[in-house]
C-alpha cells in the first residue's frame, strides 16, 4: 500500500508534468497568488491534467476557462486576476504578456464588441451582470499594469495602450501621446500598427466628432464596418477589437 509520502510525491510529479507554459504559468501564479485562488486555477495546479496538451492546446483550453468564446460567464470576473498576475511578471514571456492584457481587454469590451456586431439585435449569450463585474475587475487591474510601460517592450505597450483608452484617467491620456509617439514616426498611416496607434490617440482625446470622423475613414477603408446608429462608444470598441486582434499578430 502507498504511504502518504508516496502518494503525495506521486501527485507532485503529475502536478510537474504537461506542457512547459503551465509549470512556468503555475510559478508566477504559485509565487504572486499564494493564497485563495480562482476556481480557473486549478488548470494550472490540478494533478488530473489532459496529457494531450502540449503548450498551444493548453493556452487555448486556459484562456476559454476564462473568457468562454469571447463571452462572460459568472466566473470571468474572478479569473481575470490570473492574467493581471501573468502581465505582471517578467519571467513570462513577452508574447505571452501581451495575450493576456489583450485577453484583459476583450473581457473588458465584450458588451459593446457584441453590441456593435449584432445591432439591432441582442447579442447570443449575454449576460450583462458577468458581463459589468469583468469590466470592473479588469477597470481594478488596469492601474497596476499600466505602471509597468517603461519596463514593457513595444508590443506589450500597444496591448496597454487599449486599457488605457478603455479606462481613461487625468493621468494616463495626457501620456499618452508621447509614450506612443516612437509607433507613430515608425509606422504610417495605412499599416495594422500604424492605424491603432492613430485611433487610440483619437479615442484618447476625447472628442466626439474626431472620434466618429477616424471610425469612419477606417472602417470605410479596411475595417469591419458597423451601423451608423449603433451608439459610439460601441462603434469604437468594435473597431478598436479588431485593429488590436491584428496588431497581435505582428
Amino acid at each position: 500500500m502507498d504511504t502518504h509520502a508516496e502518494r503525495e510525491q506521486a501527485r507532485a510529479d503529475a502536478t510537474a508534468s504537461g506542457p512547459s507554459i503551465r509549470q512556468l504559468f503555475r510559478d508566477v501564479i504559485a509565487d504572486r497568488l499564494p493564497g485563495h485562488r480562482p476556481p480557473q486555477a486549478a488548470m494550472l495546479f490540478d494533478a488530473a491534467l489532459d496529457t494531450s496538451w502540449d503548450d498551444r492546446s493548453f493556452l487555448g483550453d486556459f484562456y476559454g476557462e476564462i473568457l468562454h468564446q469571447d463571452t462572460c460567464r459568472p466566473a470571468t470576473a474572478d479569473g481575470l486576476v490570473l492574467l493581471a498576475a501573468l502581465a505582471a511578471d517578467d519571467r513570462v514571456p513577452a508574447r505571452y504578456r501581451f495575450q493576456v492584457v489583450h485577453l484583459l481587454f476583450r473581457a473588458a469590451t465584450v458588451a459593446e464588441r457584441h453590441l456593435a456586431a449584432t445591432w439591432p439585435n441582442t447579442p447570443q449569450h449575454a449576460d450583462p451582470n458577468s458581463e459589468h463585474r469583468a469590466r470592473i475587475a479588469v477597470q481594478v487591474l488596469t492601474p497596476d499594469l499600466l505602471n509597468r510601460w517603461r519596463a514593457e517592450c513595444p508590443a506589450v505597450r500597444l496591448a496597454l495602450a487599449g486599457l488605457a483608452v478603455l479606462f481613461p484617467t487625468n493621468r494616463t491620456l495626457p501620456a499618452l501621446t508621447s509614450r506612443l509617439r516612437s509607433f507613430t514616426e515608425q509606422h504610417p498611416r495605412g499599416t495594422d500598427i500604424g492605424d491603432y496607434v492613430r485611433y487610440v490617440l483619437a479615442l484618447a482625446a476625447q472628442d466626439e466628432e474626431r472620434i466618429r470622423a477616424a471610425t469612419e475613414h477606417l472602417t470605410d477603408a479596411r475595417w469591419a464596418g458597423t451601423a451608423r446608429t449603433i451608439p459610439l462608444r460601441a462603434r469604437s470598441l468594435h473597431l478598436l477589437g479588431q485593429m488590436l486582434t491584428s496588431v497581435s499578430r505582428w
